[in-house]
């Protein structure tokens, strides 16, 4: 593997939940250890299962694996790293700051930028010379901190003051309260980063267009700060001879294929290396030795019982919405998961149905005129520009609360409007023109924003509570967007997913996101599934008994209301396509 050739002191794997980039860290970290080195691997991922790769309980202490000669692990868990973060930087002004401020820091420090700057507080000590790393030739961490978070930490101090003040908004400056005092070891650690000859950063992606893109938009971010020596790892690539007997794996194989030779410009110049999709569970050290050595899978069996999958078809779950008449619904998940086409199947299905229905998105790539390839009479699709509607809301702020600003105030300001919540507040507000359309037909989201934004325009936007507080004393019968959401009746969120480990899990904080913002999901979808077609392929069979374990996770646990779409052979696009897909 090139990206193991040579390998500086740090290595950092990053990338989109359920590309394997954990499994690609823990492979690399026995090579290395099993070569002789010593090495320490540290996991950020929620959900790490470093300890259960190895049989032995690790947790947020160095631990030697016994397995492994040379190889210790840590495992920092982000969400009791921003709890504490958050006590210590709460705890201090509490009974000292007004409770209306308090509580607008606490809903700050409730989101994925407090978590993941907590977790990077957490292991700058593990960048920086100390004795705590010190017998160590490798130190191999699951998870890099993102462009965004390197430069807030890059900024100069007094974020404190300028949240106390009211001057930031509703952003991603709150977890950055009080954190001057380690202002010196935080420099330190981001020059580490920055430092070619001690750091490589494995960008890992899958055989994807949409994946692609989004990992060259990473690398493009994190190489305008200075962090350029990057490796391309492309996961999880059908190897060609499943393609020879079974027309899903033939059709899987062109289509990752065809994704490899358009693949973006600023990704080929980087040092490339790609592994087979495997068919067992990447736990324990022998499936871990294997992942990085190319061997041809071997079936254990030639002979397959189909599967029976016990689930509503989306079908169904179309029949659920489409007996409102109208309404709002709204696809949520993380990317990668085909948000897109499932939001474009449910619109189709429902405008087949005689129904009206407005689809609209956010999504940067657009492609939903080429997903649906065809006019309906009953169906209007509509994007909204992220870009543009960002720079119309920062333009905004900037001219309210910009105004009275001295120059340093004004350069945190435009610091927090960069934020990724800065998009996310503005184009919900997009949104939300589009919103009182549903009141008389359907208004399908595809790309929504997350529970912790809704919970920030909620925490900060003057205009709910102001509505509130005068139905209180007046009685207006007045529905803000906030309050339209947290109806059930009025809107419902589908949450799409896969049937893979670290997308289910994703998909599980999200919920719980959500349910902290008063909106209870009303579905899950599972896309793309393997389980839910009749392949023939010894591998993608074994793929799919691996997934039933995730359906029934998200059936037991997380919703009773679900949907199994299988992954098809052809690429869900146009009316008869989408339908299909629908009846599914």
């Amino acid at each position: 593997m090139k990206f193991l050739d040579s390998p500086p002191r740090f290595l950092f794997f990053t990338g989109k939940g359920g590309v394997g980039k954990t499994s690609i860290a823990c492979a690399a970290a026995i090579q290395l250890a099993e070569a002789g080195k010593k090495v320490l691997l540290v996991s950020t991922d929620p959900a790490s299962n470093v300890g259960q790769v190895f049989g032995i309980s690790i947790g947020n202490n160095i631990t030697l694996v016994p397995a492994v000669l040379g190889l210790a692990a840590l495992e920092i868990d982000p969400q009791a790293a921003a709890q504490l973060y958050r006590d210590r930087i709460v705890g201090p002004v509490r009974g000292i700051l007004p409770e209306a401020v308090l509580k607008g820091i606490e809903e700050q420090l409730s989101g994925a930028c407090t978590t993941e700057i907590a977790a990077f507080d957490e292991f700058t000590a593990l960048l920086i010379d100390s004795p705590l790393t010190a017998n160590y030739d490798h130190v191999v961490f699951d998870t890099a901190p993102t462009g965004h978070t390197i430069r807030l930490l890059q900024l100069p101090g007094a974020w404190s003051g300028f949240l106390e003040e009211g001057k930031g908004d509703a952003s991603c400056l709150g977890p950055l309260a009080g954190l001057d005092k380690q202002r010196a070891q935080y420099k330190a650690a981001v020059d580490a980063l920055a430092d070619d000859q001690r750091t490589r950063l494995i960008l890992v992606a899958r055989a994807q267009q949409s994946t692609l893109r989004e990992i060259a938009r990473t690398h493009e971010e994190l190489a305008g700060i200075g962090l350029k020596q990057q490796y391309l790892v492309i996961n999880g690539i059908l190897p060609m001879a499943e393609a020879a007997s079974d027309a899903l794996a033939a059709a899987i194989y062109h289509r990752e294929q065809a994704a490899l030779q358009a693949i973006p410009e600023v990704l080929k110049a980087l040092p490339q290396d790609q592994i087979a999709l495997k068919a067992f569970d990447l736990v324990g050290l022998e499936a871990l030795r294997q992942l990085l050595v190319d061997i041809p899978y071997h079936a254990k069996v030639t002979t397959y019982s189909p599967i029976k999958l016990h689930q509503a078809s989306l079908s169904k779950l179309v029949d659920g919405i489409a007996a409102d008449g109208h309404g709002l619904v709204m696809l949520m998940g993380k990317g990668g998961v085909g948000k897109t086409t499932i939001a474009a199947a449910i619109a189709v299905e429902l405008a087949h149905r005689g129904l009206p229905v407005h689809l609209t998105t956010s999504d940067p790539a657009a492609h939903l005129t080429a997903t649906l390839n065809i006019a309906l009479d009953n169906l209007t699709v509509s994007r909204i520009d992220p870009h543009a509607e960002t720079e119309r809301y920062r333009q905004q702020v900037l001219e309210t609360k910009g105004a009275q600003l001295d120059e340093h105030g004004r350069a945190l300001l435009e610091e927090d409007l960069r934020s990724p919540c800065t998009e996310e507040i503005a184009v919900f507000q997009a949104f939300s023109r589009i919103i009182r359309e549903a009141g008389k037909k359907f208004v399908i989201m595809d790309t929504a924003p997350t529970g912790h934004t809704l919970l920030l325009l909620d925490a900060t936007g003057a205009y709910h509570r102001e509505v509130v507080r005068q139905m209180d004393s007046t009685h207006l019968h007045v529905t803000t967007p906030m309050m339209q959401l947290q109806d059930i009746k009025q809107t419902k969120v589908l949450i799409v997913t896969l049937a893979e480990k670290t997308p289910v899990l994703e998909a599980t904080n999200l919920q719980a996101d959500l349910r902290r913002a008063g909106i209870e999901p009303w579905a899950w979808v599972i896309n793309n599934s393997v389980a839910a077609t009749a392949s023939t392929s010894s591998l993608l069979h074994q793929r799919a008994l691996n997934e039933l374990v995730e359906i029934k996770a998200v059936a037991q646990q997380h919703s009773t209301r679900y949907a199994v779409v299988a992954m098809l052979k052809e690429e869900p696009i146009g009316f008869q396509r989408l339908l299909d897909l629908a009846a599914g």
